[in-house]
């Protein structure tokens, strides 16, 4: 799946073939959109992407800094995508640093075991009132 002989292949095709995004689509509509940056700067769907070239990648609240190993123009496994880039070490931890804050921010939150009764209802009705104030 990873072809050596091609020498660069276009940005929306290689993102996708590396499985940032699901379909060619949503590569070029992240490139359009500014979420993509070559070498620090804003990319375009069509530009080429060869070897060594560093890329920015937010992808939701993730951000990869990752260099480019290799290049594919089709889209294989996951084994095989992981292949065509390494990430920086510190994009990981940064990446790894965010998730945890994430995951710290929603510990406390406990969903309800059932649907609120009459009273509890009541209630929240109430607290929206006062807000209406």
């Amino acid at each position: 799946m990873i072809e050596s002989p091609l020498s660069s292949v276009r940005l929306d095709l290689w993102l996708w073939a590396a499985r940032f995004f699901r379909t060619r689509s949503l590569a070029k509509q992240a490139i359009e959109t500014g979420k993509v940056d070559a070498a620090g700067q804003r990319a375009k769907s069509s530009r080429a992407v060869r070897v060594g070239d560093v890329l920015t990648i937010t992808r939701g609240e993730d951000v990869f800094e990752i260099e480019v190993q290799a290049l594919s123009e089709q889209r294989g496994p996951a084994s095989v995508a992981q292949a065509l880039y390494t990430e920086s070490e510190a994009s990981r931890q940064r990446r790894e640093a965010a998730l945890a804050a994430r995951r710290a921010e929603r510990a406390g939150y406990q969903a309800p075991q059932s649907r609120p009764d009459k009273r509890a209802r009541r209630l929240i009705r109430a607290l929206g009132d006062i807000d209406a104030l």
